[in-house]
């Protein structure tokens, strides 16, 4: 399906910014139920100076992307583990859950509103989706909102990080990102704005990102700021770390499928220690803004660990890995049952 009004955008060219699209979705939950909820073209919101999100940063959202495919259809990439991984972060948040239906038809409405905005297949460029809640009405008490809006907007991104598959440098930092029996398993925005200094000062360093470790021992690999890593052994077996500090990625969690199910690799998920860096041959972020990156370098208070992939390229099983899920995402590879949700 081609879109039918042409819009001024280099798609080529496009960052990872926001982009104001015509439409977004807006749902009020108030009195112990949700609303109908409905589409809209204004994109701001008004807030009480009280309001809980603003006072005890009670917020939460998701992340995911629309794709035109190969054979010109408009599709989501497993919304219903999105839908999922939000109602488990709003039980742990004391917010109120917005039924898995719900969520989905929402994004299948805002996509379809937006349809001009999905980037053409082979630009590089998707069509991002934040699904978010937060509490409205005022709150002095260190208590939950009664209140809360549930909204969706869209924006057309580039890549996540510029210069595309080219590796990049990560640095042990001496900051924590997520304590045992926290909030690190879900995705509130208050773990965000923790990461927030500490990713500043890893770029004013020269380096991308931070590969935190566990704040208990910090003897053990979880993930970055931004999204989770996963390791390649020498002997081709796909490693990603445990914890219950980790927030489940659905990219990772995909990726891992795929190892094993379409490339016939071993894959292990167990705990990964820092001294263990030296052994592996390959490394990568996995997300959903990302998808893959390559990582070829990890710097530890100056002692320096560079991956036998290299920094020119991505490491041969990881481009493997890359091309498999990107080609199941955009059509070209058959995709297991339910991890493609058409939208037209």
């Amino acid at each position: 399906m081609e879109a039918t009004t042409q819009k001024n955008i280099d798609w080529t060219n496009l960052g990872f910014g926001y982009v104001k699209t015509d439409y977004r979705y807006v749902s009020n939950y108030k009195d112990g139920k949700w609303d109908n909820g409905e589409l809209t073209t204004d994109s701001n919101i008004v807030l009480n100076e009280s309001a809980g999100v603003l006072q005890y940063a009670q917020t939460c959202f998701e992340g995911m992307k629309a794709y035109r495919t190969v054979d010109g259809k408009v599709v989501c990439f497993r919304p219903d583990l999105n839908a999922q991984r939000m109602i488990d972060t709003c039980k742990r948040l004391e917010m109120p859950v917005l039924p898995k239906e719900r969520f989905i038809d929402a994004v299948v409405q805002v996509v379809r509103k937006n349809l001009d905005y999905v980037p053409p297949y082979g630009s590089g460029a998707t069509l991002y989706i934040r699904p978010y809640m937060f509490g409205t009405n005022p709150v002095m008490g260190v208590k939950p909102a009664d209140e809360y809006q549930f909204r969706i907007f869209t924006s057309p991104v580039g890549p996540y990080f510029k210069g595309g598959a080219k590796p990049i440098t990560l640095r042990i930092p001496d900051f924590d990102r997520a304590a045992p029996r926290g909030t690190g398993h879900v995705k509130a925005g208050l773990n965000y704005a923790m990461s927030l200094h500490a990713i500043v000062d890893a770029h004013k360093q020269g380096f991308n990102e931070n590969m935190y470790l566990d704040s208990a021992t910090r003897t053990k690999i979880e993930e970055t700021g931004g999204a989770n890593i996963i390791f390649v052994t020498k002997d081709n077996t796909i490693v990603t770390p445990k914890s219950s500090s980790i927030l489940p990625s659905i990219t990772r969690r995909s990726l891992m499928y795929v190892a094993e199910h379409y490339l016939n690799l071993k894959t292990e998920e167990r705990e990964i220690y820092l001294e263990e860096l030296k052994d592996f041959s390959e490394c990568a972020l996995c997300g959903t803004a990302a998808v893959l990156s390559p990582v070829g370098k990890v710097v530890d208070h100056g002692k320096e660990i560079v991956f036998p992939s290299g920094m020119e390229k991505m490491g041969n099983i990881t481009q493997k890995l890359y091309d498999t899920l990107t080609g199941i995402q955009m059509g070209r590879i058959d995709a297991p049952d339910g991890w493609i949700k058409e939208i037209c």
